[in-house]
């Protein structure tokens, strides 16, 4: 039996660790969150959890992953920002050619903008489930920050809505002006959370 985490050898057997579920509980409990596990050189089938943690750790090679919960939050915080910074780029340029007719062009900018905004609406989602924070008590503007998802959302819906209605000149202004406060708010709840991560 041989068990690396973080690339350091564990006792396993010395901590009275028989299966692969008592390992990964005993890592969890110094609040850590295991990001990579591979047993002889395999990714295990996660869809068959309770097997795996049943798996004896004799005769097994385990090599582990974990990174700090609050740390990896940040890490990714941090890259929803740049992305937020790009998205808005792509839109600025996707009103840009929208206002001279290069519809075609402008969606694919536009696809862009997309995905990065439920890239950054699922991250901040799972890093408060992650953190257990309540984002109805992290305010942006005096608003909290649960007005500011529903905000998104509906600003979604009237973009789509101006879309499949071809009716450009109110996806411009929805683009130029609503959307243009969102990436603000996001930004602000950004920081937000992140100062409250660093106080807590």
């Amino acid at each position: 039996m041989s068990v690396t985490v973080d690339n350091r050898p564990l006792a396993a057997e010395e901590l009275g660790l028989s299966t692969v579920g008592e390992l990964l509980a005993h890592l969890q409990k110094d609040n850590r969150l295991i990001v990579h596990v591979l047993i002889d050189g395999q990714e295990p089938d996660l869809a068959r959890m309770s097997h795996l943690r049943q798996k004896p750790l004799h005769g097994h090679t385990l090599f582990i992953e974990t990174a700090e919960p609050r740390q990896m939050a940040l890490d990714v915080l941090e890259a929803v920002e740049t992305q937020l910074h790009e998205a808005e780029r792509l839109k600025a340029d996707a009103v840009q050619l929208l206002q001279t007719n290069q519809q075609v062009k402008a969606m694919e900018k536009l696809s862009g903008c997309f995905t990065t905004w439920h890239h950054a609406q699922e991250s901040v989602l799972k890093i408060a489930q992650l953190l257990r924070l309540d984002l109805s008590r992290i305010l942006i503007d005096g608003r909290p920050f649960t007005d500011v998802l529903n905000g998104f959302t509906d600003q979604l819906r009237q973009i789509r809505i101006a879309l499949e209605n071809r009716d450009f000149v109110a996806l411009c202004d929805t683009l130029s002006y609503e959307a243009t406060e969102t990436t603000s708010q996001w930004q602000a709840a950004i920081r937000q959370v992140r100062d409250v991560m660093r106080d807590a």
